[in-house]
């Protein structure tokens, strides 16, 4: 069993940045595929990145494409998402989750059994 526990959130403007962390312990984050979510504000959550086990293949949802990107220090014990140019319906609580179906990751949040308890982003326009 692995627990994640994500920081790096906050209240920012529009265009601003942020770097979220996940940091895992319980079991080395090399074991497991990586992905982020989100979950705005009256809706369900959904796929943001996904990062693969030697984190040579990643995957981003469209709406974020160019603007964030999601990378893993595995020795570390910790996984990243760099988000810029933050738009204010980036706003929403991120979670990091673990996947240890598949070395490359899924866009699936049924894939993933491990989860963090969340951090909240705000963007204000």
């Amino acid at each position: 069993q692995v627990q994640l526990r994500e920081s790096g959130g906050g209240s920012v403007q529009a265009g601003d940045s942020l770097r979220l962390s996940c940091a895992a312990s319980g079991r080395a984050l090399g074991a497991f595929a990586m992905g982020w979510f989100r979950q705005p504000p009256g809706k369900e959550r959904e796929f943001v990145a996904h990062i693969s086990v030697s984190g040579a293949t990643v995957q981003y949802a469209d709406s974020v494409k160019g603007r964030f990107t999601i990378s893993r220090d595995n020795p570390l014990g910790t996984m990243f998402l760099q988000m810029n140019s933050l738009k204010s319906e980036d706003t929403a609580t991120y979670y990091c989750a673990a996947n240890e179906r598949s070395q490359y990751g899924s866009d699936w949040q049924g894939d993933y059994g491990y989860w963090g308890q969340g951090t909240q982003v705000t963007v204000s326009s």
